[in-house]
């Protein structure tokens, strides 16, 4: 719990610094860059742990194909849930489905809505894909604690290959695990732009 309330002070903290303007115009005007290599530092360090680890690799070769079980059962859990959003709120059952297609990519997510669909269902798109960005990362330390170590990876989504990484691998405290969190956000980051115009074009 300690975690979690220093990880929604930080955010809270960082909210009202961008909000007060109380921070530097420097970097406040190049927050989005700052953001950017402060993660490249991160997944560089990640990076070395991995490479330091010198049978990972016979792990991954062992496990095989089933690697892709994890991001498959992610599509699958992400698309079952987004069926029941047509159930309390008026948004058709396929548009359900290419909001959630988005994978927590909420950039990506929000365009491809925008142009594809409307900018009402794109700011939906944007709004719920960061809202499944920020819940995972305030719920990792929870899910390490009672679930295990395989199960962080699926709140993530996409966010996996990059900004919830360094929690995965922090709280997972396995490297195969991290290996397959990366795996899982990179063949979902492959299907965002696929997955949500077919879903958009169903209806």
């Amino acid at each position: 719990m300690k975690t979690v309330f220093l990880i929604m002070l930080t955010v809270c903290c960082g909210f009202f610094c961008g909000w007060k303007s109380w921070l530097p115009a420097y970097l406040l005007d190049h927050s989005e860059q700052c953001i950017e290599y402060g993660l490249m530092v991160l997944l560089l360090g990640i990076g070395i742990d991995i490479g330091r680890n010198k049978g990972i690799f016979r792990k991954v070769k062992h496990i095989g194909l089933s690697l892709f079980l994890v991001p498959a059962g992610v599509i699958v859990g992400t698309c079952m849930g987004a069926l029941l959003i047509p159930f309390f709120m008026s948004v058709r059952w396929n548009e359900a489905l290419a909001v959630g297609a988005g994978f927590g990519w909420y950039s990506l997510s929000g365009i491809l809505l925008t142009e594809f669909h409307s900018p009402q269902l794109g700011a939906v798109a944007f709004l719920s894909n960061i809202l499944r960005e920020l819940l995972t990362i305030l719920s990792i330390p929870l899910i390490a604690r009672y679930c295990g170590p395989l199960t962080l990876i699926a709140p993530g989504g996409a966010t996996t290959m990059d900004t919830t990484l360094p929690l995965i691998a922090r709280y997972s405290g396995r490297t195969e695990v991290t290996l397959i969190a990366f795996v899982n956000g990179l063949v979902l980051s492959a299907l965002v732009p696929v997955l949500v115009p077919f879903f958009v074009k169903l209806g």
